[in-house]
């Protein structure tokens, strides 16, 4: 329920120019809520206390939108990311670890948000923004240039293509994560089991020991 203080700070909001990220933030919250069947520019207004057509000059649709959602999900993934690679108190390869279980545990805790960041909504129908798109790419450069490091450090095995390396282990970290979200595995100890699976499959040691 919008509150009239709710309402004021919103208008707040948008009169110092911060109305495009309540939006955001609230859609992101109704997208949680009750997915993107759930969410619309209107029932948007309604919730963050705006005239109806508010929305309309930060958006000019739903796919903008959805598009700005992705946007975030792609940006708060990325600082986790960096977060877990530039720990200083872990190993390289717990570090690895760390990144494995803490990308499947972002897509089990937000499985609306990743349908809508790597799912058909937006890049089968190729509609995209600019803005996702230099988000979004750059999220997947990052992993490439992490799987490089982490093949410089010797975690990774040096033998393989790193592109194709980054992007093996990218696959496999999504269909466990598709696995968790669709309930194929609804118990989160078989998924841990797996995590740690590919681990043991993806760094050098396990490599070179079956050589």
């Amino acid at each position: 329920m919008v509150t009239k203080s709710d309402k004021k700070l919103a208008k707040n909001h948008y009169h110092h120019g911060d109305l495009h990220s309540s939006l955001v933030g609230a859609a992101s919250v109704m997208l949680k809520e009750s997915g993107i069947d759930g969410l619309s520019l209107r029932k948007l207004a309604d919730k963050v206390g705006v005239s109806r057509t508010a929305p309309y000059h930060h958006f000019k649709d739903k796919n903008e939108l959805l598009c700005a959602i992705a946007e975030q999900g792609f940006k708060h993934w990325q600082e986790n990311a960096t977060r877990i690679f530039h720990q200083k108190d872990l190993s390289p390869r717990e570090k690895y670890r760390q990144f494995i279980r803490g990308y499947i545990a972002y897509a089990a805790d937000n499985p609306e948000l990743y349908d809508l960041m790597f799912g058909r909504t937006i890049w089968k129908q190729n509609t995209a923004t600019a803005d996702l798109r230099n988000v979004a790419y750059p999220s997947f450069n990052q992993q490439v240039e992490m799987t490089r490091e982490w093949q410089n450090l010797g975690v990774m095995p040096k033998t393989e293509d790193t592109l194709r390396l980054a992007q093996v282990t990218w696959g496999t970290l999504h269909g466990i994560a598709r696995l968790l979200i669709d309930g194929i595995y609804a118990d989160r100890s078989h998924i841990d089991e797996m995590c740690e699976c590919a681990v043991n499959l993806f760094t050098a040691d396990s490599q070179s020991a079956k050589t």
